[in-house]
């Protein structure tokens, strides 16, 4: 499964790859923490998952969302976010998202989506 991971904190992208380090899920991992850096990841590789963070430093994780779901449609989309108020998981799954996650209480769902999917 490839999976591309969005985030600007270096913390976050660790624990996820440690997440899935230990599931043995991603035959590709690859991670970026700028909107530019994942569009051409995204565009280069059409990952299988995308872990999305909404605050990135160059542009919205919802611009980005709205990128993969363009170009990659087939893409699954995670919002994984502190932004987690009902306003954005609204908007985002009206955008596209299949899942929007709380970074603060939702970091063992990531295993349970990605097992859903392989």
């Amino acid at each position: 499964m490839d999976i591309l991971i969005v985030d600007d904190s270096k913390l976050i992208v660790s624990k996820i790859t440690e997440l899935l380090d230990d599931l043995e899920m991603a035959t590709s991992l690859k991670s970026c923490g700028t909107y530019a850096h994942a569009v051409c990841l995204i565009d280069s590789s059409r990952p299988f998952v995308a872990l999305l963070d909404i605050n990135l430093p160059d542009k919205s994780g919802i611009e980005l969302l709205q990128h993969v779901k363009m170009y990659s449609p087939e893409t699954t989309v995670i919002m994984f976010t502190n932004q987690s108020s009902d306003y954005y998981k609204k908007l985002c799954f009206k955008m596209g998202a299949d899942h929007f996650l709380d970074k603060s209480k939702d970091f063992d769902n990531i295993r349970h989506i990605l097992a859903s999917l392989s």
